[in-house]
């Protein structure tokens, strides 16, 4: 194949890849933008759940007992999170009952005033905007065959980063000729030529680890990662609450403060899967303590290991990357958006040209006959 043959193959494989995907392409990379500042955006969309009225935190069994005020009978708290500095105190429940599920129960979420224990707001997991629109970015909102749909939607992202660098590189002179503005005479093809140079390799990174998180046991093994021994994530996830521990939770508290001193961030119950307290001691990784709710014995968890998927879903969220990276990735969400219009635009205004010249082939040879 020719040099000019290759080039074309690949612009017909990147033309194809944006006019297919662009209208799933969109709605995932927006809200995927939306995502990096999910926290600032829940402040802006649900003001009530931060007016709080200090920092002084009481007794977390207070916050149990007001917590049960507003949840429905039967359901079990499931964990207490305390907030680390000026925010709420948030205590998340799910329902009691043994009705079998496809997938993790439904949490209801109340958010309590840490000083007074106050109900500032009560909301389901699965209601609300910010939850909607992380339903879109990991599964488009379609059930069962979401996740791989997102999965190879960045598999495909992949192709057209490496096809866009492709027709993007000059064909004559430099390469550094190729980031000059005027490029064309329309604004819309200037404008995808640019943002697709410079969102190319971030986007490269952000599919390929979007797609790592949609198939996480096809790429683990491509990365030698050890099989998961225990129960799996799902199934940790569709765990109960015991509704009646035998240790209480002051005593879990006590016991795991004993084993290791520092203010409690988060109290997780003892599920019917693992029976153990989960106690969280400060803030970031390593600082959990497990108490056992048969004895009430504490055990200090060893500092997890970030093994490669945790880093590749961190690297894809933004957690703990740095704001300039955080920045990259809400660019590299927007950006994809326009390179999808844009494409539209140069797909459209080519078929008309291409149709012109059609006609006037038409003409000439009418002449010539």
């Amino acid at each position: 194949m020719t040099k000019i043959g290759l080039r074309n193959f690949w612009f017909q494989v990147h033309k194809w890849i944006g006019l297919i995907l662009a209208i799933l392409i969109i709605p995932l990379c927006v809200t995927g933008a939306a995502l990096v500042w999910d926290e600032a955006l829940d402040h802006g969309l649900n003001p009530q759940r931060y007016a709080v009225s200090g920092v002084q935190t009481l007794d977390p069994q207070l916050y149990a007992q007001a917590a049960r005020t507003v949840l429905k009978q039967g359901d079990r708290i499931q964990s207490i999170t305390l907030p680390d500095g000026d925010g709420p105190v948030i205590v998340a429940a799910v329902p009691g009952g043994a009705r079998p599920q496809a997938g993790p129960p439904t949490r209801t979420n109340v958010w309590l005033d840490p000083p007074t224990a106050r109900v500032l707001d009560r909301a389901s997991s699965n209601a609300g905007l910010i939850r909607a629109m992380h339903m879109i970015h990991g599964s488009l909102m379609v059930p069962i065959w979401g996740r791989s749909i997102v999965g190879w939607l960045g598999v495909a992202m992949l192709f057209s980063c490496l096809t866009g660098i492709w027709l993007w590189w000059p064909t004559v002179g430099k390469w550094v000729r190729g980031l000059r503005w005027r490029r064309h005479r329309n604004l819309d093809t200037n404008l995808h030529h640019l943002f697709g140079f410079w969102i190319a390799v971030p986007l490269f990174v952000l599919s390929l680890t979007g797609a790592w998180i949609s198939f996480p046991q096809f790429f683990g093994a491509m990365s030698g990662a050890q099989p998961q021994k225990g129960p799996d994530r799902a199934a940790m996830a569709r765990a109960k609450p015991l509704e009646a521990p035998k240790t209480s939770l002051d005593t879990a508290i006590a016991s795991a403060q004993a084993a290791l001193p520092g203010e409690v961030a988060m109290i997780a119950w003892p599920t019917d899967l693992k029976p153990e307290w989960t106690v969280t001691i400060g803030e970031g990784p390593g600082r959990q303590v497990k108490v056992d709710d048969a004895t009430g014995r504490a055990k200090v968890s060893p500092p997890p290991k970030e093994d490669t998927a945790r880093l590749m879903r961190r690297i894809h969220d933004g957690t703990r990357m740095g704001l300039v990276w955080q920045i990259v990735i809400f660019l590299g969400g927007l950006l994809p958006a326009v390179l999808a219009i844009t494409g539209v635009i140069m797909w459209w205004r080519a078929r008309g040209w291409k149709a012109e010249l059609k006609a006037r082939q038409r003409v000439r040879a009418a002449v010539k006959v």
